[in-house]
């Protein structure tokens, strides 16, 4: 049975919860094993998971690659073992939530990066330590985090290897959201209810397209959009006709 990552569905909604809170959840080979293998499985289950949101069990998201593992020398079942979890994490057909409280730093950085939204708590610490421990990123963080803040900001988090707030994330545009710690539940169950309640297809479709686009040129994106289109969903019409039904009945 699975204890380093648990999993948990309820109404659409996957939950993958980082499961070392007495290490700050520090991820290691086993912990990435475990999240690949959900990963697959949800791959494989577009009708019964629409959203998958990834969190961290007790006082944080996770403190990064754990340096105890690194240090004594890591033996992943393949080269890029977890790089290839991370981008299967991010090439989900569901749309993916990184709900960040407490530390995120480095390796946990580039983990939640993989989220197509990141929510931040008030608490959440984002940092890129590489440059602190004579590392260099190997798992995404020197593609996705200048896609999401821009080069300029990517430098800074990089070469400073400063740590940020939960409110300077959501500033800079690497959080969607930063709200405060008593509402982070609240707000987390409100978005993913607000998600999960629009087309499964439609979400699946649109985070191709945008997957499949980004660094074309416009003329190109726009010429994939128009002709390369997945067209209408199987849900289309029963949403049109309810939300017709419902404005007749309020006039």
């Amino acid at each position: 049975m699975s204890t380093l990552v648990l999993r948990e569905d309820r109404d659409g909604l996957a939950t993958l919860t980082l499961n070392r809170p007495e290490k700050l959840n520090a991820l290691t080979v086993a912990m990435f094993r475990e999240l690949g293998e959900h990963v697959a499985r949800i791959a494989q289950q577009t009708d019964e998971v629409g959203l998958v949101l990834v969190r961290g069990a007790g006082k944080c998201f996770s403190a990064g690659h754990d340096l105890a593992d690194i240090a004594q020398g890591e033996h992943p079942p393949r080269p890029s073992f977890q790089a290839d979890v991370i981008e299967a994490l991010a090439s989900l057909p569901q749309p993916v939530i990184s709900a960040v409280h407490g530390h995120c730093y480095t390796g946990a950085l580039e983990l939640a990066l993989a989220g197509d939204l990141i929510v931040a708590a008030a608490s959440a610490k984002f940092a890129d330590t590489h440059s602190r421990w004579a590392l260099t990123p190997v798992w995404g963080m020197s593609q996705r985090l200048p896609r999401r803040v821009g080069p300029s900001r990517a430098r800074e988090m990089m070469f400073t290897a400063r740590t940020y707030t939960g409110e300077e994330a959501a500033a800079m545009g690497l959080a969607n959201w930063c709200v405060p710690d008593e509402s982070f539940e609240a707000e987390l169950d409100k978005l993913a209810k607000s998600i999960l309640a629009n087309s499964w297809f439609s979400h699946r479709a649109n985070k191709r397209l945008l997957v499949r686009t980004e660094g074309m040129s416009l003329d190109a994106g726009l010429s994939y959009e128009i002709h390369r289109t997945e067209g209408r969903g199987p849900d289309m019409q029963a949403r049109i006709e309810g939300f017709m039904n419902k404005t007749s009945k309020l006039s």
